[in-house]
């Protein structure tokens, strides 16, 4: 009888194991995972950006084509936008140079980009990515680009102009204008000095300081904006600008005799990127309009209305044929040799440029 009862329970275990693995074998691969949907879009987004920049073109054709209203908020200088953006003010996609993003990012307030929401960003330039203010590409979307050089009026300075050293030698002519900024002003006096314009070491900086304060009663400080700083050209109160392709387009339209020279010591390099706050309560759909910003088309169409040259290199053959060919705009590689990149500064740097700073401006405005 035990027999038995084994060899019955022996056949129902063969059959069940049988029957196992039959069923296995019949379910089959298992469904894909489930595509995650993506969030909805917000009813409007906040876009903070240079004053006059606006291109509200692209702002319509976004808000067409994704229902999606644009919201433009200007600003007029990078020191704004860190304090708005350290205070927590809920902007959606800002507008960064590259110097500002260390601090920023170590007080979380840039947001990581999702760059499956971002596919255009296969068209960015290799030479702009992975840079050392951002590496990766972590928080950041390469935007614009330019240069500051040397811009002086042709009737009044009758000696050639070939280096930032030569800002010294037109004191006896007339005053130089420059733009009141932490790194400009300094980087100038740094480059004439044969120093990098990075550069956090005391000594270099209190020299280069002193080199500036040779200029304190020679300078005069002008606005951001070409309008602003142009008509100063245009009368003759100033012979020199340390400026921008903006400036010399603007100074060409009103007749101005002006003419440019990239300084023999390296031109300052600045770069524009896209970033989202942490606080943007709409990071998918700020995704949505950074990606819609760097098709082709779209930013040939920003560049051809604000003349700056970009990051973007599929968008080439779309730009205009005069500005992608201005060498003012984009410069060809010898305008540019010894050239630099304003780079991030460590913190203790920053403070040292920063008082250093201060400090020419009060012998400047006193």
């Amino acid at each position: 009888m035990l027999r038995y009862l084994l060899l019955v329970t022996c056949r129902l275990c063969f059959t069940f194991l049988i029957l196992s693995t039959l069923g296995a074998c019949n379910t089959g691969p298992p469904p894909p995972p489930a595509t995650p949907t993506p969030p909805p879009l917000a009813e409007e987004i906040t876009f903070y950006n240079w004053e006059g920049d606006e291109v509200q073109s692209v702002m319509d054709a976004f808000t067409e084509e994704y229902g999606v209203k644009v919201n433009y908020v200007s600003f007029e200088s990078q020191e704004e936008v860190v304090a708005n953006l350290e205070s927590g003010q809920p902007y959606d996609v800002v507008v960064l140079e590259h110097d500002f993003f260390p601090e920023l990012i170590a007080n979380d307030k840039l947001k990581e980009i999702d760059f499956q929401n971002v596919p255009n960003f296969k068209n960015i330039w290799a030479n702009f990515r992975d840079l050392g203010h951002d590496p990766g590409n972590a928080h950041s979307v390469p935007f614009t680009w330019g240069s500051t050089f040397l811009i002086y009026r042709t009737d009044l300075v009758d000696m050639p102009l070939e280096r930032w050293q030569d800002l010294w030698k037109l004191r006896s002519i007339g005053k130089i204008a420059m733009r009141s900024s932490l790194r400009e002003p300094l980087g100038v006096a740094l480059k004439s000095l044969g120093y990098s314009l990075n550069t956090e070491d005391p000594d270099e900086l209190n020299e280069a300081y002193q080199k500036l304060l040779e200029l304190k009663d020679d300078i005069i400080f002008v606005d951001s904006y070409a309008e602003g700083a142009i008509p100063l050209l245009a009368s003759g109160e100033v012979v020199a600008l340390v400026g921008w392709a903006e400036d010399v387009e603007y100074a060409q339209e009103e007749g101005v005799p002006v003419d440019y020279v990239f300084p023999e010591e390296g031109a300052i390099l600045w770069g524009d990127n896209f970033i989202v706050p942490t606080t943007s309560s709409n990071p998918y759909t700020a995704e949505l309009f950074l990606d819609f910003l760097l098709r082709p088309d779209i930013n040939a169409q920003i560049v051809n209305e604000t003349y700056y040259a970009t990051a973007n290199e599929a968008a080439q053959s779309l730009i205009d044929p005069e500005i992608r060919d201005n060498p003012i705009i984009f410069p060809p590689a010898e305008a540019l040799k010894n050239a630099e990149v304003i780079l991030p500064l460590s913190s203790d740097a920053t403070g040292l440029y920063t008082d250093l700073w201060a400090q020419f401006e009060a012998q400047v405005n006193q």
